[in-house]
């Protein structure tokens, strides 16, 4: 009876990380259709600043839709929770997305998905010195096979950036964007065992929205409205659902049940993603150094996620 009732709960564990992965992976798909998609209509109908006053704020308002679910989605937050809840609206919500919004309006959005690619790294010093986690030496070879395809893809990609308007400005924003959300995912991620991730959650973009209404209210008042049509409405809408609720949630439901900076090695999956995008869209060639590239990220990601735990099922 011992030993079924331990099989029942290994496969529960098995299917939680399964699913988390799963979420991980559709959070990446989601972020790489969204570097193109937000471009599509920012500055020319909506500039940065006023783009996150509307994600910010329509994501707060949808997750606080938990809060009719039922008593386990209405608990009370501890008071030394409060804090954190307030740094991960601030790192992960405000920051993060003024800075990439602001970022992804100077330069390309393939080439913002691969200064993304710091992220992983960004979040590795964060967490050894945050959470104090250790790396393997899989883990630490496919962070490194991530980085050689994203540099890999940076070189063959960078005939898209000249398009940018000040790419070297955009990149700098971006990459604090990512060394911004590095620090959300490692903070954020003790919280998940405490409470569930919706309650987190709404939590966090309450608190973002808090600091991103000064910045934003007038660029959103500035709107023309009238001079949407119905794909612009789409554009907004994908990224308002898609890139803000449904990645957040995804992204904070495989925090409970992974480390962050197993979370954080999905980001080299979105060059790859945006990748194809453009190919389709934007009529992007195809190359062999591309190809190479994306072998490489997969691999990293294979490595970092899958190889230790490989490893430990062997002994």
């Amino acid at each position: 009876m011992a030993k079924q009732y331990t099989a029942v709960v290994h496969l529960h564990i098995v299917d939680n990380k399964t699913k988390a992965h799963l979420a991980l992976l559709g959070t990446n798909i989601l972020y790489g259709a969204g570097y193109s998609i937000a471009k599509y209509i920012m500055p020319r109908l909506i500039e940065p600043l006023g783009f996150i006053f509307i994600r910010a704020g329509a994501a707060a308002l949808l997750f606080w839709f938990s809060y009719l679910l039922g008593s386990n989605y209405r608990v009370t937050i501890s008071k030394k929770d409060w804090g954190v809840l307030v740094l991960g609206g601030l790192f992960g919500v405000a920051v993060n997305q003024m800075l990439f919004f602001l970022g992804l309006n100077l330069t390309m959005p393939i080439h913002a998905s691969l200064v993304m690619m710091s992220t992983p790294l960004l979040i590795t010093v964060a967490a050894l010195i945050i959470l104090r986690e250790r790396i393997g030496r899989n883990k630490l070879i496919g962070l490194l096979l991530g980085i050689a395809g994203a540099a890999l893809l940076m070189s063959a990609g960078r005939e898209l950036t000249t398009a940018g308007t000040n790419t070297a400005l955009g990149d700098i924003l971006v990459f604090f964007n990512a060394a911004s959300y590095a620090i959300y995912l490692v903070i954020i991620k003790p919280l998940m065992q405490r409470y569930r991730p919706l309650v987190v959650i709404r939590w966090v973009f309450l608190f973002g929205f808090m600091f991103v209404m000064p910045f934003g209210w007038q660029q959103f008042a500035d709107i023309q409205w009238q001079q949407f049509t119905l794909p612009d409405y789409a554009a907004l809408a994908f990224t308002v659902i898609g890139t803000t609720f449904l990645a957040y949630l995804w992204n904070i439901y495989a925090l409970g049940h992974l480390s962050a900076s197993t979370a954080g090695a999905y980001i080299y999956l979105q060059p790859f993603f945006a990748g194809i995008i453009s190919v389709i869209f934007m009529g992007e060639a195809v190359t062999l150094a591309k190809i190479f590239a994306a072998l490489l990220i997969f691999a990293g990601v294979y490595l970092v996620n899958f190889g230790q735990r490989k490893k430990e099922l062997k002994q």
